[in-house]
């Protein structure tokens, strides 16, 4: 299994062009590309196609990082 950041380099493809081939929208595509937005499977499918692969033959891990906050937040005063 090849994550989608990796087949869009070796295939030399932008997001732009990925979009494009895909006939998806440049920002989703994008998204998806930063690990922001989990594609459903129709996107999957149509991704998955410009490659000639199922979506199953591709890792669509979500990678956005998860932040750590303490307290309440500034609109109650000072956080330890």
């Amino acid at each position: 299994m090849e994550a989608l950041t990796e087949l869009c380099e070796r295939h030399k493809l932008t997001a732009g062009a990925l979009a494009e081939k895909a006939k998806l929208d440049d920002k989703r595509v994008l998204a998806i590309l930063e690990g922001r937005w989990t594609p459903s499977p129709q996107e999957r499918d149509k991704i998955a196609a410009v490659f000639g692969l199922t979506r199953e033959q591709i890792a669509w891990g979500h990678r956005a990082t998860v932040q750590h906050l303490y307290g309440h937040g500034p609109q109650f005063g000072r956080t330890p």
